[in-house]
């Protein structure tokens, strides 16, 4: 039984094989619009966009006139929902 030394970079080229592996694996089970959380706009610039404060914004969610997804804590919100709601006035 032989024994192969395995050096630093042959972990290094491991670890790129399998990251790659595993993001096709990942993108062909996992739609795009689950993995991109960077379309949904934050509390802070949808308050922005509309000039008004975190109440209305609250006010517009329980009256589900605007989607949202809470991730750890944060807020995100639909942007077609708020393209919406400019579009009809709040």
């Amino acid at each position: 039984m032989e024994s192969e030394t395995i050096t630093k970079a042959d972990f290094d080229q491991f670890k790129r094989e399998l990251k790659e592996e595993l993001g096709v694996i990942l993108r062909a089970v996992i739609p795009p619009s689950k993995t991109n959380i960077s379309k949904g706009l934050k509390t802070k610039e949808v308050r922005t966009l509309f000039g008004c404060s975190t109440n209305k914004l609250v006010a517009l969610r329980i009256a589900r006139k605007i989607r949202t997804k809470k991730i750890g804590g944060t807020v995100y919100y639909h942007p077609e929902d708020i393209k919406r709601v400019l579009e009809d006035g709040f």
